[in-house]
């Protein structure tokens, strides 16, 4: 494979940090801040916990496996070369939904966000603007793109920070309390809080995509392990603080508006002066997730191109300059224009079962690849890489089985779609094989030799 076409290895461990938690988005935290309260009946911290608990086991697989396989493609990568490269095609197909309607998410909230701030300008303006603006910078390169995460970051986690600010500040009015509180109050069933965190655990997704800039980092073996980690870990810390001080500051909450709680706690804990600045950061929360997002699509694109699932000339194309897959961006440009048209909540559906089938494989790859064929069966490689991933599965399917009826159809619906298409390849492949060998025969028969 000395020939094969590859991507530049350009970017650090902490580039690869802020291209992930980018894709995250620490102010969703505000985002699903109603509906996670709503259905966790206000045990926040204890439903984030059990979330970060349940997202760790897969977290943890997908630091395996790439080490193992060190190259772009995420779940499909990992699925297709210690399972069987069928079900490897039907997991990145899935993955698609994933990471396709990502940057539609990004394009619909941003419109929606900015036509309701300046209601004379159409959402469509924005959503327009903002996909050419994401498709420029994508093609400059990922270097500029991860600099830019970065930048915008640092913005949400300061917003954060300065949240838990006024929060502990107003800890002082609240009087003399038990500081493990949130963990003493007995009166919501565990099943309830368990609900909330099945909420919650979506706002952990996007840790994964980092597995699909592999070929684009440096020393890959080691830092997109180190980089999961520290992106769960961090997220999960820009969860819990903010939302152990709030259940202390505020036990009982009502809301005027469940989705838009988030900016209602806001006015509630720093008044107008924070939350005039809330949906400016938010704003920029959600042009950074567009922009990670993007970047993910594109990559698997271009590995599904490169392993010729996709038409090789036109999705493994790299820009002579730029060394970026130009064609595969300008194309999740072209899709995104989908949030012209389709509702938030279908958009999320997709994002959800896509997410959820390549987290489930990348656990069972894992025991595929460590346990099955490499035999490593101590009883620590027991732990590490039959148990460990066996909960991730475990976890993720419960998930799955809470995805609604709408959802669940939409996936099947697209992995049909998936069938028939790798079928009618496949046949397609056969016939040109077949007329390829015709024409050498004939060519190799000996001059004035007769049909």
């Amino acid at each position: 494979m000395a020939n094969e076409v590859t991507l530049r290895k350009s970017l650090s461990l902490y580039q690869v940090v802020y291209m992930g938690l980018a894709w995250m988005t620490p102010m969703i935290y505000f985002s699903i801040y109603g509906i996670a309260y709503e259905n966790a009946h206000g045990m926040l911290t204890q439903a984030y916990l059990l979330a970060f608990i349940a997202i760790f086991f897969t977290a943890y697989s997908y630091g395996v496996m790439s080490k193992v396989f060190p190259t772009s493609g995420s779940a499909y990568t990992y699925t297709k070369k210690s399972i069987h490269p069928y079900l490897g095609f039907l997991v990145g197909w899935a993955l698609l939904l994933d990471y396709f309607f990502s940057p539609i998410i990004a394009c619909l909230t941003f419109g929606i966000y900015l036509h309701a701030q300046f209601p004379s300008i159409p959402a469509y303006v924005w959503i327009i603007g903002l996909n050419i603006v994401l498709g420029i910078i994508n093609i400059i390169g990922i270097k500029f793109s991860a600099n830019i995460s970065k930048l915008f970051v640092w913005i949400q986690i300061i917003f954060i920070a300065v949240f838990c600010f006024f929060l502990f500040r107003n800890l002082s009015g609240v009087g003399e309390i038990h500081p493990l509180q949130p963990f003493l109050q007995t009166d919501v069933p565990f099943s309830t809080i368990l609900a909330g965190a099945s909420i919650i655990c979506f706002s952990f997704l996007g840790f994964d995509t980092v597995t699909t800039m592999a070929e684009e980092t440096v020393n890959s073996e080691k830092t997109i392990p180190r980089a999961i980690m520290i992106i769960i870990i961090a997220a999960s810390i820009l969860y819990l603080v903010p939302s152990f001080l709030t259940q202390l500051v505020y036990p009982h909450l009502t809301f005027v508006n469940i989705d838009s709680a988030g900016f209602e706690i806001v006015k509630m804990v720093g008044g107008a002066a924070l939350s005039s600045v809330f949906l400016t950061v938010l704003i920029l929360a959600i042009f950074t997730q567009g922009l990670s997002s993007v970047t993910s699509v594109s990559r698997l694109l271009f590995v599904l191109g490169r392993d010729n699932v996709l038409p090789k000339r036109v999705f493994a194309f790299l820009h002579p300059k730029f060394n970026t897959p130009v064609i595969n961006i300008v194309i999740v440009s072209v899709v995104s224009l989908l949030a012209l048209v389709i509702s938030l909540d279908n958009a999320v559906k997709f994002v959800n079962f896509g997410a959820l089938t390549a987290f489930f494989f990348v656990n069972v790859s894992v025991i595929a690849q460590k346990y099955m064929k490499e035999r490593q069966r101590s009883p620590k490689q027991t732990l590490l890489y039959f148990v460990l991933p066996l909960l991730g599965a475990g976890f993720i399917g419960y998930l799955l089985s809470l995805l609604d009826k709408d959802a669940l159809w939409m996936g099947v619906t697209w992995l049909i779609i998936g069938i028939l298409y790798h079928l009618i390849q496949k046949r397609f492949a056969q016939a040109k094989g077949a007329a390829v060998s015709l024409r050498a025969n004939v060519s190799a028969r000996p001059a004035g030799t007769s049909k």
